[in-house]
């Protein structure tokens, strides 16, 4: 007897429909499984076989039973593909009625009791099911939570294999899950650090604030403990809260890399993602044999802050492509897969190996050579790519033991909020081209050549700076998206020559 059963492949980001064919014939007692199965979707028979028998239900001892997952040519990978086998081999033998499967999608990893465990990708494999107009999903009970996010189709929590076989004979029906209360936007607690915390470096304050407004990339240079991973840590706090559709884009990413806490279906802080220099390039942007999300894509929405920049070596120039285009394309022989990586890119590095290059406190050892070296470890191209660099200085005395809080994070959130709404009116009223803008940084050059126009003034110093300064085409693009963003801080419509000249500030590298 054949029994078909409807799951999902993960590919990349998105779900693909999976038929799980299970046919029973005669011959010598085997199982096999066919499809391109992976080592882990192998050994789901001697799981399958343990669970059926554990929950009193009958396993098949003779005849060939033949597993198909097709499409053959797609690689199955992960143990998800449990229940939907175990259910395939019960209707092949009869003990479940098939009709209750059709319009059913099924995901779920079996214990040898029975019972099911978590598998990930679950938000991903709902809202393909939603799309392709199934009516229900059964999924693990730990899962649920995830999956009722997708709206549009009925949750069925599943926690043992015997429960579901129950329900599908119609002796104990389970109840469909209740869908998880979205929060409000009510302010999140939680983020690490805020700006009353950090002593002094006002400049720099304004540079994370004009950062965060506009979602620019920045570069902070300065000795050691000055204050730049504090800083940085403090960057998320002025963020504005996610929105629904940004939180999905989040969560969604983080249940494909496994890695959405059990408790949180739905992650509503800004991701903030700082991985240690001697990461892998697979780890920083993504890859594997099965392509997996890399630490740029944990960062999406979010800042991803490399501390020692220069250290990071040639997985810098890794990052080029996704600063520009938003996403990272990861080509493989059997096929291609991108992931958003739209991230605050926020960067930290010494002025020398010794970290005290023009410190007027602490002599720098190190010759001018070494320091040539060390800068060159950041390419032109990359540096290019990044629109404020700033110095941290030494924090003075007085500064570090001053009882006075600077101003929260909270009063520098607002005024971030105000010109992210700006921006959003702004580009609201422009005529669709397909793309959805969140803020200036995401504009390309069509956008900036009707939203950050220069008044004469304005052409003349950019004139000058560009010859003084040997900008490129891609700088003179960033230091207009750059004053767009402080004009609208400054509640300006139009930008004036100081927001100008305060952008150009920040494109001047010691």
């Amino acid at each position: 007897m054949l029994a078909k059963v409807n799951s999902c492949a993960l590919v990349g980001l998105d779900g693909t429909p999976v038929d799980v064919e299970v046919d029973m014939a005669r011959g010598m007692p085997s199982i096999s499984v066919v499809g391109l199965p992976s080592a882990a979707v192998k050994e789901s028979k001697d799981r399958v076989r343990a669970a059926i028998k554990n929950s009193g239900l009958r396993f098949p001892g003779q005849g060939r039973l033949t597993i198909n997952l097709a499409p053959a040519d797609l690689k199955k990978e992960g143990p998800a593909y449990d229940l939907p086998i175990a259910l395939g081999v019960l209707a092949a033998t009869g003990q479940i009625p098939t009709d209750e499967l059709d319009n059913a999608l099924i995901l779920g990893e079996l214990s040898l009791d029975g019972s099911l465990r978590h598998v990930r990708g679950v938000l991903s494999a709902t809202h393909m099911a939603a799309e392709l107009g199934y009516d229900r999903i059964y999924v693990p009970a730990v899962d649920a939570a995830e999956a009722s996010l997708i709206p549009d189709i009925d949750i069925y929590p599943i926690d043992h294999l015997i429960t579901l076989v129950e329900h599908l004979l119609g002796l104990d029906a389970i109840p469909t899950f209740d869908r998880v209360d979205i929060p409000s936007d009510e302010r999140l607690a939680g983020y690490q650090a805020d700006f009353a915390d950090v002593k002094g470096q006002e400049h720099v304050k304004r540079a994370l604030e004009i950062a965060a407004a506009g979602g620019h990339n920045v570069h902070m240079v300065g000795p050691p403990g000055a204050g730049k991973t504090l800083l940085a840590r403090a960057v998320p706090g002025i963020l504005p809260d996610m929105v629904l559709e940004e939180a999905l884009e989040v969560t969604r990413i983080y249940s494909v890399a496994d890695m959405l806490p059990e408790d949180v279906p739905l992650i509503r802080q800004r991701p903030f993602r700082a991985p240690h220099h001697t990461i892998s390039h697979a780890g920083l942007v993504g890859g594997g044999t099965v392509p997996r999300p890399g630490e740029i894509s944990l960062a999406h929405r979010g800042v991803l802050f490399l501390d020692e920049l220069p250290e990071f070596g040639k997985n810098l120039e890794t990052l080029r492509q996704p600063l520009e285009d938003r996403q990272v394309t990861i080509s493989r022989a059997s096929g291609t897969m991108c992931f958003p990586s739209n991230f605050m890119l926020i960067g930290a590095s010494n002025p020398c190996p010794c970290g005290f290059y023009g410190d007027p406190v602490k002599a720098c050892t190190c010759s001018s050579a070494m320091v040539t070296r060390y800068r060159q470890r950041i390419s032109g191209p990359m540096l290019d790519r990044i629109d404020i660099h700033v110095e941290v200085p030494r924090v003075d005395f007085d500064k570090l033991t001053d009882d006075r809080r600077g101003e929260p994070s909270e009063s520098v959130r607002k005024r971030v909020q105000a010109a992210r709404d700006r921006q959003a009116e702004r580009f609201a009223r422009m005529d669709g081209s397909g793309r959805r803008l969140l803020n200036n940084a995401d504009m390309g050059a069509r956008e900036i050549t009707s939203i950050a126009k220069l008044d004469s003034e304005g052409e003349k110093l950019i004139r000058s700076a560009m010859q003084q300064m040997n900008l490129s085409a891609r700088a003179y693009h960033r230091v207009l998206k750059l004053s767009r963003t402080i004009a609208d801080l400054d509640g300006s419509a139009e930008i004036r020559p100081q927001h100008l000249a305060e952008a150009l500030q920040y494109r001047a590298r010691g």
